[in-house]
């Protein structure tokens, strides 16, 4: 069963079919690591319609848990979507030798692969849609004014990985006791790798990631790929979202919001660990219009929690006339 019954109807909607799917070469900037981009897209692109770009969460965590952002390719919308895979995770190239190499793993390396898919796709103009780092990631990009960049949709992000982590940890005093405690032995242990730690953290999930039980198969598919391969997620962040010892620890964007000069839409869930006050620095401080949806049903992932209102919300945003 899910949260709710309009959950479970959204949830059955076919996905469509990707157009296309390719493999683009990537060179790492400043190395000289070759690597490849998989990508797929969802409907026709056009000059004359602007297409979405999605950026996943994670960092590392393969872009199929955000699938239902394909709906948009469909009517009423009926946009081009682009879903990819960065670079160490999913279909695209794994580099397990750089785990730990916090040099190699950083936001410019992802600027730079989607730069370079845009590029491959003779891509001048677009939307990007951004899920939890995926939105760390949009704002960084938007901060430095791209040219071709249109909208900015921002999911599920916190402004500062500081306050994400003091969020977590208050929602974590919420859970029952023996959890709290197996969470807190195992990270004091170094047993964040154990089933015993993942089946504690499950119980946070379970309130604060999907709320839609059992997990869809895309949220599945995605866990399961960064569980056999955590090389970005363990570099960059950490064990978990209580545990963010990677090199993002210290992330915070709120100084350089002013920059994004796009219209903008967040979006969080009700029981979110993105709370109102992790995201509520782009609502101060993004200039311009900026609207904001909240899901009342849903927490970290209201495009898999109540799909059909978020993609009414996202297309209604990509289609408004300002």
């Amino acid at each position: 069963m899910s949260s709710s019954a309009g959950t479970v109807v959204a949830l059955l909607k076919t996905l469509p079919a990707p157009s296309k799917t390719e493999k683009v070469a990537f060179k790492v900037p400043g190395t000289d690591v070759e690597a490849e981009t998989w990508y797929a897209l969802y409907g026709k692109l056009s000059k004359d319609v602007t297409p979405l770009i999605c950026l996943h969460g994670g960092p590392g965590m393969a872009h199929n848990y955000i699938l239902p952002c394909a709906h948009l390719s469909s009517a009423p919308f009926s946009r081009p979507v682009i879903l990819y895979d960065q670079i160490g995770c999913g279909n695209s190239t794994h580099l397990r030798e750089k785990k730990g190499d916090t040099d190699f793993w950083t936001t410019d390396l992802f600027i730079a692969e989607l730069e370079n898919l845009l590029s491959h796709l003779n891509i001048k103009k677009f939307d990007l849609f951004g899920q939890s780092w995926g939105g760390m990631l949009g704002a960084v990009y938007a901060t430095t004014r791209p040219a071709g960049l249109y909208r900015l949709i921002i999911a599920n992000s916190p402004a500062s990985l500081i306050t994400w982590v003091e969020v977590a940890n208050k929602l974590r005093t919420e859970l029952p006791k023996d959890i709290q405690e197996t969470l807190t032995r195992c990270e004091e242990e170094g047993s964040t790798d154990s089933e015993e730690y993942e089946h504690a953290m499950m119980a946070f999930y379970v309130k604060h990631v999907c709320r839609v039980i059992p997990f869809p198969d895309e949220l599945n598919q995605t866990l399961a790929q960064v569980k056999e391969d955590d090389t970005v997620y363990m570099t960059m962040n950490g064990p978990s979202e209580f545990n963010v010892i990677g090199s993002l620890k210290n992330w915070d964007i709120t100084s350089e919001l002013h920059k994004i000069n796009v219209p903008t839409l967040l979006i969080n869930g009700n029981y979110d660990e993105a709370q109102d006050i992790t995201m509520e620095p782009f609502f101060r401080e993004i200039p311009g219009k900026v609207k904001w949806v909240r899901f009342p049903e849903s927490s970290h992932c209201p495009h898999l929690e109540e799909t059909e209102k978020f993609v009414d919300a996202v297309g209604n945003f990509l289609t408004s006339e300002s």
